[in-house]
């Protein structure tokens, strides 16, 4: 449980089973959020965190989506910015792995023992 006075700069959320969808890949134009995902986002951004959107995404690699379909997506929600890696195979981005944890620490000067992930 979080502390009151714990200082919270950001929340990386996923995707697909977190802030909507089934847990599986659904296009962009077809997905849905689930009811109160919307209103969450901006709570949190109304209290000054900021709010990023982190997801695996292989299938963009495979040509069924775009990076651009995703990123005007995640815009449309309020997300600060969108984190999506597009490989199938391994690499240093997909999670469990850090590397979009780690990028968006670099780009927004974060602390991320001061970061949420959902």
């Amino acid at each position: 449980m979080l502390k009151p006075n714990l200082d919270i700069k950001a929340v990386f959320m996923d995707r697909d089973g977190t802030i909507g969808s089934t847990g599986h890949f659904i296009h962009p134009r077809d997905f849905e959020l689930y009811p109160n995902a919307q209103e969450a986002i901006a709570l949190l951004k109304k209290n000054g965190i900021k709010v990023f959107a982190i997801t695996n995404q292989y299938r963009i690699s495979r040509g069924e989506a775009t990076f651009q379909e995703f990123e005007e997506q995640f815009s449309e929600y309020g997300f600060d910015q969108s984190y999506i890696c597009p490989h199938e195979q391994e690499c240093s981005c997909r999670k469990p792995k850090p590397g979009m944890l780690l990028e968006a620490s670099q780009q927004h000067h974060l602390d991320l023992s001061r970061c949420i992930v959902i």
